[in-house]
């Protein structure tokens, strides 16, 4: 999950406006406290983190309660959209022909990123192709090279020439009929002055549409102070921040952004070639809030199984039987980590938890699973609620496995369905809560 500890310490914040008696001064006050902790905690910037603070106090307690929401709905609701407020808009790169910059220093992650960026245009069906211009770092050809490959994306670079602006300059030629062409350029262990000047250069030939800044999830304030010098160099039209997993605080980088006129373009959630996700902060805090992220999910099972049959009624109404959620989990599978996944779905929200064994779900387990199923009947698939002891061992024997195979089955499709339940309704219904909010 994207910043596993902070989404956390959220959910459990917003948690006590769900479970409280009446919403007062005092409840507010304690729930503003929890997130302020946590948003510094993860190295959110301190005058950023007391500015939202005051503005969700003011607005809880002075604010009149819209029509139609309760006051505990208002107030998470205010917290919604003053979270939204400290990242500010997303960058907007258009899916078309475009030369783009790549920024940042060494260890950021630029190399990886540039080729899971030229991976996200290729899946919206444009044809990349990629330059490296990084002729400092040793070995920086061979990895980009090697990531391209993979990816059959086309790419240039000379290696062994230390001459990055004319690299730049013959790589555009040659891949002039590509859609989007990405200039990876060389990183430093610092912004010194024959970097800026290289990159000024790079910047005069490539006159590129856009230039990405590369900031390291894990790299705490200091990204402030990248971020200005990057801005001051040569302007920055969006940051990506990778590395943005469920180990990194991810805080700092984030908010490094109010320290230019720029704005958050992707975030890096994992480390396979599709793990680079287009930023939008709506999305992004409503997946921290446990609130879901059903737009991109949808997204995301088109690109990975086309026409294929993929029943999002089927996995949001949260009852489904053993032949249903083998048919979901096989089209999950196809779609990425089985942690990303239903980290996108609102799964009861504020503080609704999934046990880590829900999501390992690999491949073989999905063989072991359908081949239990084909020793169950058409009844017991609809209503595993009949298999007892006796069936257990009858299934067991017909499939070749022992009887905890065919429970620990049972016990992960009643996990998943007692999971999902909370998207339906109960104590806190997050589905009407969704729809209140714009979301």
């Amino acid at each position: 999950m994207v910043m596993d500890k902070l989404g956390n310490s959220l959910q459990d914040a917003l948690k006590k406006l769900v479970k409280s008696g009446r919403i007062d001064e005092r409840t507010v006050n304690e729930v503003v406290k929890d997130i302020q902790r946590a948003l510094l905690q993860s190295d959110v910037n301190v005058k950023l983190v007391m500015q939202m603070s005051q503005h969700i106090k003011e607005r809880a307690l002075k604010e009149e309660v819209p029509s139609g929401m309760n006051p505990r709905e208002h107030v998470i609701r205010i917290v919604y959209q003053e979270l939204i407020s400290i990242i500010g808009k997303s960058t907007d790169i258009p899916l078309k022909p475009q030369t783009i910059m790549m920024i940042g220093l060494q260890g950021s992650g630029k190399t990886t990123t540039t080729s899971k960026l030229a991976r996200y245009f290729q899946r919206k069906g444009l044809k990349p192709g990629v330059v490296c211009a990084d002729t400092f770092r040793p070995g920086a050809y061979q990895q980009l090279k090697t990531l391209c490959t993979k990816l059959n994306v086309a790419f240039y670079g000379e290696e062994g020439n230390p001459d990055a602006v004319g690299i730049v300059e013959r790589g555009l030629k040659e891949l002039q009929k590509n859609d989007v062409l990405i200039v990876d350029t060389a990183g430093r262990h610092s912004l010194e002055s024959d970097l800026i000047t290289e990159m000024e250069e790079i910047h005069a030939v490539a006159k590129p549409d856009y230039k990405l800044l590369v900031l390291d999830g894990a790299i705490g304030q200091q990204a402030s102070e990248q971020a200005r010098a990057f801005n001051d160099s040569i302007g920055i039209s969006g940051v990506v921040i990778s590395k943005l997993d469920g180990t990194a605080k991810g805080g700092g980088a984030l908010s490094a952004v109010s320290e230019t006129n720029s704005s958050i373009a992707f975030i890096g959630v994992g480390e396979t070639p599709d793990d680079l996700e287009r930023f939008e902060p709506d999305r992004f805090i409503s997946r921290l809030l446990g609130m879901g992220d059903i737009k991109s999910l949808i997204e995301k099972a088109e690109e990975a199984l086309g026409e294929e049959d993929f029943d999002m009624e089927s996995m949001l109404r949260g009852r489904f039987t053993l032949k249903d959620m083998y048919k979901q989990l096989e089209s999950l599978n196809k779609m990425g980590p089985m942690k990303q996944i239903m980290q996108m779905l609102p799964l009861g929200g504020m503080g609704a938890k999934i046990p880590e064994d829900a999501y390992q779900v690999t491949g073989d387990k999905l063989g072991r699973y359908r081949v239990l199923m084909d020793s169950m009947t058409e009844e017991e698939m609809l209503n595993p609620r009949i298999i007892g002891s006796a069936r257990i061992k009858r299934i067991a024997r017909g499939a070749g496995c022992a009887p905890e195979d065919v429970r620990e089955l049972l016990k992960y499709h009643k996990m998943m369905q007692t999971a999902m339940k909370g998207f339906r309704g109960g104590k806190f219904n997050m589905q009407k809560m969704m729809k209140k909010m714009g979301m």
